[in-house]
């Protein structure tokens, strides 16, 4: 027993060297376990991207040489393909087979995920002329904004083609002189533009993928840059997703509280009861009281709310408020009897204003 557990510790000792002399170690670049999932995987290219890229770490000498780090290892891990390949011989036998694209990652990545890394909308020069930027709004459900998502969008984007012919481009406004007779002259203003190959608009099938991330709000946006509107003569426009909440059948978000409803029956409500309210995720929430509840009495669970987006480690206040429903049968005199000496109540019926505040 001894010598197989050995056994088994030295195969997997060698194979760990095996990896690490045949190349970089994707799972610690991206820092996932190796049993990550795909979306996990995602997640985790998408933080240290807007981490580790280059425009935020200028005064970094190996910023792109990490960067193109991370972007090979999510070209690997999230091709099941590819990752079967690395994880069994590492990145040489993926070189070997021809495998790794070595594809540059600014343009690889940015296309399927959207960024947001401050500065000029994401375009360095101000001068150039852009194309409009499309705001679209994403409809996710609550469920996806407890747990986090990947929501995959396609889009029919407008893309320029060579086309036969010359155009008129880069059309600007100069001053010129014209002689109008011996020592006399005019300055004017006119328009001036020079002769461009001709180009086209071609619809081309784009698949984005926009995170939706656990705690995000009505209102956030996520930015994919160069994913607006052409421009004949500059830079696209950016395309942004904005987050809406679809309205849920069960909760109400407010902040990161959440807030429910629950219908008890008037024996429960008397008497005491338990019951489990099932959360956006699966998991279920005991709710037990013993004594009197009446109609409109609220309950609290303390981190039973929505994940806070900054840190999704702290939740907000589940609020339960309870209706109790009547028996809508009719009571025998003997009956009416009993409820009244159980209860024991005096009449204290009072007429006011339920409206004033």
């Amino acid at each position: 027993m001894k010598t197989s557990t050995f056994a088994i510790l030295s195969i997997n000792l060698i194979c760990f060297i095996a990896l690490a002399v045949a190349g970089r170690d994707f799972y610690s670049i991206l820092e996932v376990k190796r049993s990550a999932s795909k979306n996990e995987i995602k997640k985790a290219y998408r933080r240290l991207a807007a981490k580790l890229h280059p425009d935020k770490n200028k005064d970094d000498p190996n910023a792109s040489e990490k960067f193109q780090d991370l972007g090979a290892a999510y070209e690997v891990l999230s091709d099941p393909d590819k990752r079967k390949t690395y994880d069994r011989c590492g990145e040489e036998c993926l070189k070997k087979d021809g495998m790794m694209d070595n594809s540059d990652p600014f343009s690889s990545f940015f296309g399927d995920f959207g960024f947001n890394f401050g500065g000029h909308e994401g375009h360095g020069h101000q001068d150039v002329p852009r194309g409009a930027n499309i705001v679209v709004d994403l409809h996710v459900t609550l469920e996806e904004l407890y747990t986090g998502n990947f929501v995959e969008i396609t889009r029919y984007k407008p893309v320029l083609k060579p086309a036969s012919g010359t155009r008129k481009c880069n059309c600007r406004q100069e001053m010129v002189t014209r002689s109008l007779g011996p020592g006399r002259f005019q300055m004017m203003q006119q328009t001036v533009c020079d002769e461009c190959p001709n180009v086209k608009l071609v619809n081309e099938e784009r698949t984005l993928e926009v995170e939706v991330e656990a705690g995000m709000r009505d209102g956030q946006e996520t930015r994919f840059v160069a994913e607006g509107e052409p421009h004949m003569d500059g830079e696209p426009g950016d395309l942004i997703i904005r987050v809406v909440t679809a309205p849920h059948e069960k909760f109400e978000r407010r902040g990161d509280d959440l807030y429910t409803n629950v219908t008890i029956s008037l024996q429960d409500a008397l008497t005491g009861f338990e019951l489990e309210i099932e959360h956006l995720d699966g998991h279920k929430v005991a709710v037990q009281r013993e004594k009197v509840t009446w109609p409109g009495a609220r309950i609290r669970k303390k981190g039973e709310g929505m994940p806070n987006y900054d840190n999704n480690n702290l939740h907000g206040t589940l609020y339960i408020t309870f209706d109790v429903e009547f028996p809508k049968q009719d009571f025998t005199e003997e009956e009416k009897e009993d409820i009244r000496r159980i209860l024991n109540q005096a009449s204290n019926n009072r007429v006011y204003n339920g409206l004033r505040v």
